[in-house]
């Protein structure tokens, strides 16, 4: 049974580089907000809403704590399977879905728009993670995962290769960007937009991959980080260019957040007591990371800020 830190500085907290020490705080401890999902994944966080709104894939929700009350209840269900998701930089959720197989948009209203749902004729595979650049394109990942069986989606045929594509945020149109990542999975730019990071899932061991962006074209796929026997899923970044990666699943003392330099370099680890699948910054200054590990919503507050709009 998991119990918070009694005291502080809280143990969970792990300095594996001196550099880390700056963006730890003391004074701040893991803090546990909810448990009774069955996978989560995919938070996001409402400035003007003050809420979190996270995904429970196999539970087929998405759920929003509400940050003033510290209470949890279900925004949306049936939520075709949801995995990731963001907010556009009008402030609209942009949802990838499993079982849909196609990223939406939720407008103001409530209505719910189809940004994406086939390429070059033939149904996406299954969109898993989703981020919005500053020139408003959506970028997204479409593995295979959530059509491999009926626990997290719909057992259905893939008909293309898993890829990342690209939603152009002023005529609609999607690209593919690239098809060279084995399983790709979470995703994010640097907060120049210069770089963007992707996680090769299917890869052996696993791998952070980062792509040069310029002139709506990718180049330069190399590896940032190998991940070792560390199994990274979602993550995003700070305004420092710093990778805080869901990490974990085999050994429990990876279960949790590593953060990693620009340069691919791990620095220190939030222990949590399961694997931490996907994060995001939030809070009033964005000083707060969002943690959806496993079963339950997790939070703590670090001496960094999320890059805006991701």
């Amino acid at each position: 049974m998991w119990e918070p830190a009694t005291g502080y500085p809280d143990p969970a907290v792990r300095v594996l580089h001196p550099d880390f020490n700056k963006y730890r705080l003391p004074m701040a401890s893991v803090e546990r907000l909810y448990t009774g999902c069955r996978w989560s994944e995919g938070p996001v966080y409402f400035g003007d809403a003050r809420c979190v709104l996270w995904s429970d894939i196999p539970n087929d929700r998405i759920l929003r704590w509400d940050e003033e009350a510290g209470t949890v209840s279900v925004f949306r269900k049936t939520s075709w399977n949801a995995n990731g998701n963001t907010r556009d930089r009008q402030g609209r959720l942009v949802t990838c879905e499993h079982r849909g197989r196609r990223v939406t948009r939720t407008e103001h209203d409530g209505a719910i728009t189809v940004l994406a749902d086939s390429y070059d004729g033939k149904p996406l595979n299954s969109p898993n993670d989703v981020v919005v650049a500053a020139d408003g394109a959506v970028w997204f990942t479409d593995p295979v995962f959530g059509i491999l069986g009926y626990y997290e989606g719909e057992k259905k045929t893939p008909e293309l290769a898993p890829a990342v594509y690209r939603i152009d945020g002023q005529t609609g149109a999607i690209r593919k960007m690239t098809d060279a990542i084995e399983g790709p999975n979470g995703l994010a730019f640097s907060p120049d937009g210069k770089t963007l990071y992707v996680v090769a899932s299917r890869e052996t061991p696993r791998k952070i991959r980062a792509f040069d962006v310029a002139d709506g074209q990718l180049s330069g796929n190399r590896v940032v980080i190998d991940a070792g026997a560390g199994t990274p899923d979602g993550f995003r970044v700070d305004i420092e260019g710093n990778l805080w990666c869901g990490w974990g699943m085999g050994d429990p003392a990876l279960d949790g957040v590593r953060v990693f330099t620009p340069a691919g370099e791990a620095i220190g680890h939030i222990g949590l007591p399961e694997r931490c699948a996907n994060l995001c910054f939030g809070g009033r200054w964005r000083n707060r990371l969002f943690m959806a590990a496993s079963h339950g919503l997790y939070s703590i507050y670090v001496n960094t800020q999320g890059v805006a709009g991701g």
